[in-house]
């Protein structure tokens, strides 16, 4: 069977020399060029009719074991009377600052062109052109050469022999990988309780090519039981790759253990490469050094050591974070980027979900440019869809637009001044969404439901359609921007370069604008107003990721009602959903309810006294160490302030604004074994999930809330956006979220089929019968 690679792609391979060069270059986005391509191919077939454009190309490289590599692509420009062959790049600023290692590139495509079409119509010689187009002032550069057919087809013979090399060792190790996976057996003696159809459920997903929402209690061995069936499932169904993708790091740990485990059953060993991806700033070795040979001593070179460290870091296997830097380190290359270069040669990836599922996803485009077969595991899913209205949002800060007027050189002073103007022309009531907030009526009503205060922020609006004059100053004022900086590049100013990146992501978000976000205003003062293009619905955005995907699985311990999730996520009608039986039983969690509490925002003041009476009797009756969680941290710190004073006797610490993670670690430190007292945290926070505290050292948690967010404008507007969309707008904005937060939270408490414990619910609305039948069902309630 013959390989295929696209020119592009053969290129970037083996054409790359020099330093890795990532100071900040304005350079076009992807219609620019696409348009100044357009102006070319116009100009040319002004002056010649019989110019042609977009001309594909394809030939063959057969080496001396008969393999034959095909390589394809489309050369930008013919002009078959001057017998000459273009290839067109578009730039902004000063030709000279293109970092050498892109021109190098660009030489290498087009001599690769010139190899194809010269076979392809039999020339002796062809004249080589690579036109620079200048976007904003249109001016070309032209650079031209003449070569001989058999010289073009020695660069082409040396191009592909050298790919081949590499294709030849990744077919070996693909036939290797498979052989090994079809032989891969469960690495224990059995499956825990529950953990089998959990296991099937997945391989049946990758079987049939389809989406799974799966949920399983905390403890149950999902990572494991997620990872064993898809790479089992991987050579059966010409699986290319796996990502297993989280929402924190020590998800990440997991997966690299349960991978280590699967890997030790492997016959030979490491027949599976695994790959960790962590962010820039976490890799980084000279965090004060710019990203570029002048300054960093890992970029220097960096093209020229990489074929050597690629071959060293594939022949590791394994490549977790310290194993990575010291691959890169034995071949002074950067460790971030050698890992982003490796993305595309291990099988297995970990790593955070923003990798596939984010606007510049690397995992998500790596997948459609080599149109892999992939299957995608998320751990922790219920937090995507949050994670994913992050992802798709963007916001602009006036203060920020004044603080950079008052510094910005003169020739920027006119575009930062019109898009000042236009701040005075935002929110004008013409430009406010007719209902786009609740009646105070409803407002209450919803309050009494949620048990919250309403927002108190009387400035925020939402306004009824883009605010078009707006959008289009700011994307003329990037534009002043960008050309600026092309033009000055020795005075780069962060701040600048900061507004730029933020004006950038928020015209490119506007241009997707639909019914799934909404523009909102808010203004706390003259000249302290915030534009947000907020994302409320994350589908639309992610649909098309779960589409590229062989099989999506989506696994957690709270992932019901499973239409919500769907709903929001997107995710395929044909989606799968399973709830795995609990392995623990109803005897292990004492639950206890009480419905004379009312936590909701008006009661506040007066359930403290009981909340505080409760955690007292649950810890006499049973000392040992426990959680208690509430909505706020001002909640919080009133009810640990008057359970201090009455009850001085009993250990307390709190979790606080801001927490570092040398603060969050002491938090934990204090839930030892044979430990007393009583952790008070936020519901939704950083200790209400992901955290594993067995046996002893954690007894039994008390939630004084529902876990509603709280009643606001924007809160309200999100409720009426879903039901409009869905007809379920209190559940998808308020109930769903909630009580997923509560269960997972509850969570904390039985983590092993040897654990015992008590949960304390206190808030009225526990009994009401369609929260209820939200809890797990494996819980007896009182």
């Amino acid at each position: 069977m013959s390989l295929k690679v696209a020119v592009r792609a053969l290129c970037d391979f083996t054409a790359r020399r020099g330093d890795l060069d990532h100071r900040f270059t304005p350079s076009p986005t992807a219609s620019e060029g696409i348009a100044g391509h357009a102006l070319i191919a116009e100009r040319r077939r002004a002056a010649d009719a019989t110019f042609e454009a977009e001309v594909a190309l394809e030939g063959q490289h057969v080496d001396e074991t008969g393999q034959a590599l095909v390589v394809s692509g489309r050369a930008d420009g013919v002009d078959a009377t001057r017998g000459c062959l273009e290839e067109v790049k578009t730039h902004r600023g000063d030709l000279s600052r293109m970092a050498d290692n892109q021109r190098a590139l660009h030489w290498a495509q087009l001599y690769v062109y010139g190899a194809l079409l010269c076979r392809a119509r039999g020339l002796e010689r062809l004249t080589l052109a690579l036109v620079y187009l200048e976007l904003g002032s249109g001016r070309e550069t032209r650079l031209s050469e003449t070569r001989t057919a058999s010289e073009l087809e020695a660069v082409f013979h040396d191009h592909c022999s050298r790919y081949m090399a590499w294709a030849r060792q990744e077919s070996v190790h693909r036939a290797c990988r498979d052989a090994a996976l079809r032989k891969l057996s469960f690495p224990f003696d059995d499956f825990r309780t529950g953990q089998r159809p959990l296991a099937e459920a997945v391989y049946k997903a990758a079987s049939t090519s389809r989406a799974l929402l799966l949920q399983a209690p905390t403890g149950i061995g999902k990572t494991l039981g997620t990872l064993f069936p898809m790479l089992t499932a991987m050579p059966r169904q010409g699986l290319d790759r796996v990502f297993f993708l989280t929402m924190k790091t020590p998800g990440r740990q997991l997966a690299l253990e349960a991978l280590a485990r699967l890997d030790a059953s492997l016959e030979p060993p490491q027949g599976v490469r695994v790959l960790e991806l962590i962010a820039r700033e976490k890799a980084c070795e000279y965090p004060e050094a710019a990203c570029h040979g002048d300054a960093c001593p890992l970029a220097r070179g960096f093209y020229d050591r990489l074929p050597a460290a690629r071959e060293a870091a594939v022949e590791r296997g394994r490549l977790d974070r310290a194993t990575l830097r010291e691959v890169a380190l034995e071949h002074q290359v950067c460790p971030y980027y050698l890992g982003q270069e490796l993305a595309r040669w291990c099988d297995v990836v970990v790593g955070d979900v923003n990798h596939y599922f984010d606007v510049h996803a690397l995992l998500y485009a790596l997948t459609q440019a080599h149109e892999w077969r992939v299957g995608v595991l998320v751990d922790e899913a219920h937090n995507l869809i949050d994670r994913a209205r992050g992802m798709y949002s963007a916001e602009l800060d006036q203060r920020r637009l004044a603080a950079l007027r008052r510094q910005a050189p003169p020739a920027l002073a006119r575009p930062l001044a019109r898009l000042g103007r236009q701040w005075a022309t935002l929110g004008r009531e013409d430009d406010i969404e007719e209902g786009q907030s609740a009646s105070n009526g409803a407002k209450r009503r919803e309050g009494r439901q949620t048990g919250s205060g309403m927002g108190r922020d009387p400035d925020y609006r939402v306004l009824s359609a883009p605010p078009t004059a707006m959008l289009r100053t700011l994307a003329q004022t990037a534009t002043a921007i960008t050309d600026y900086l092309a033009e000055h590049p020795g005075e780069v100013d962060p701040a600048l370069q900061e507004f730029l990146f933020e004006a950038l992501a928020f015209t490119r978000l506007a241009e997707a604008f639909d019914d799934h976000s909404l523009f909102e205003l808010t203004r706390s003062g003259r000249g302290r107003a915030r534009l947000a293009l907020r994302n409320l619905i994350p589908a639309s955005f992610l649909a098309p990721r779960f589409a590229a995907s062989h099989s999506a699985v989506l696994f957690s311990a709270t992932l019901s009602p499973g239409r919500y999730f769907r709903d929001l996520l997107g995710l395929p009608d044909n989606t799968a959903s399973l709830e795995v039986a609990s392995p623990f039983a109803g005897e292990q969690l004492e639950v206890r309810m009480r419905r004379d509490i009312s936590t909701r925002y008006a009661h506040r003041e007066a359930s403290i006294e009981p909340i505080v009476a409760t955690l007292a009797e649950q810890f006499k009756r049973a000392p040992g160490n426990y959680l208690a969680f509430f909505s706020s941290f001002a909640y919080l710190e009133s009810v640990a302030a008057r359970f201090g004073d009455a009850h001085g006797e009993i250990p307390v610490w709190c979790q606080a604004r801001g927490m570092d993670e040398p603060a969050r670690e002491a938090f934990l430190a204090r839930f030892v074994p044979g430990g007393e007292g009583i952790g008070f945290a936020v519901l939704g926070g950083a200790f209400a999930e992901g955290i594993d505290l067995p046996g002893e050292r954690l007894i039994g948690a008390f939630i004084a809330t529902l876990g509603l967010p709280p009643v606001s404008p924007r809160q309200e507007t999100l409720r009426e956006r879903l039901e409009a969309r869905f007809g379920r707008g209190f559940d998808y904005a308020y109930q769903y979220p909630g009580i997923n937060k509560v269960v997972q939270a509850a969570g904390r408490v039985i983590r092993t089929p040897e654990d015992h414990g008590v949960v304390v619910l206190m808030d009225d609305r526990f009994a009401r019968p369609e929260v209820r039948a939200l809890l797990p069902g494996w819980w007896h309630l009182p």
